[in-house]
């Protein structure tokens, strides 16, 4: 069984239907990476899985268990999968370590001394323990989205999502974000991304999916997208980006 499938999802704002009928399987500890030009539906198909969006048709299964049923409460499911945006979301007036804790300390109902040693090994982790006890705007935006990742993953998720965590950055601190996501890969972690690197996709996936107009149009192995696509708007989008 999928860790986490998707069955005819279809997302509307409107009369603009951006999810059409998203069919996606994603086993435990793959990471299936989103391409497409902007617009394509990656960031909303996330934030479908998310509950942040609710869906219109379609079903999301987690562990076979459907999570897309109106009126269900969406914080247990939020506890279970992760998700990381691509502005960072850190509050400015508290510190790196206190905007990781407050989430934990809230739904696990645990002290900040019982959490610290989990959370400052994250830190550690991810190359932060010296900016344990700085403020965002101390700190690059690489480290900022690497304390947004520690965040996530404190509630200590099944399933991470990441929304184009990286194209808000400066080129030279996208190396630091994308070797947590190798780091994380090599822990297991069941992750989905929307990304426009696709060196990184073609590397570090064990699943692409290419989406357009809120369709996923071709879907496999990196090397079965990016060496072989059948589709001629894969073919398409892969020339332009692959310049």
């Amino acid at each position: 069984m999928p860790k986490l499938s998707l069955r005819g999802v279809v997302k509307r704002f409107g009369d603009n239907t951006v999810c059409d009928g998203i069919n996606l399987d994603v086993n435990a500890g793959e990471m299936v990476c989103l391409i497409g030009a902007s617009g394509a539906g990656k960031s909303t198909l996330l934030r479908c899985i998310n509950l942040l969006e609710p869906v219109e048709d379609g079903e999301i299964f987690l562990d076979g268990a459907d999570i897309s049923i109106p009126g269900l409460d969406p914080e247990p499911v939020r506890r279970r999968i992760g998700m990381v945006f691509q502005s960072y979301n850190l509050f400015p007036h508290m510190t790196a370590v206190e905007n990781v804790l407050l989430a934990p300390r809230r739904n696990h109902k645990k002290s900040r001394a019982e959490l610290m040693p989990e959370v400052t090994a994250l830190f550690a982790r991810f190359g932060l323990a010296e900016h344990m006890g700085k403020y965002p705007d101390q700190l690059s935006g690489g480290q900022q989205q690497r304390v947004a990742i520690v965040r996530a993953l404190a509630m200590r998720p099944e399933v991470m999502l990441f929304d184009e965590i990286t194209s808000a950055l400066d080129p030279q601190l996208v190396g630091d974000v994308l070797d947590a996501l190798r780091a994380l890969k090599a822990d297991g972690m069941t992750m989905i991304l929307a990304t426009h690197e696709m060196g990184f996709a073609r590397e570090a996936a064990d699943k692409v999916c290419f989406l357009k107009d809120g369709r996923v149009l071709e879907e496999g192995k990196p090397e079965e997208i990016f060496e072989r696509a059948q589709n001629e708007d894969t073919q398409q989008f892969l020339a332009r980006t692959l310049k």
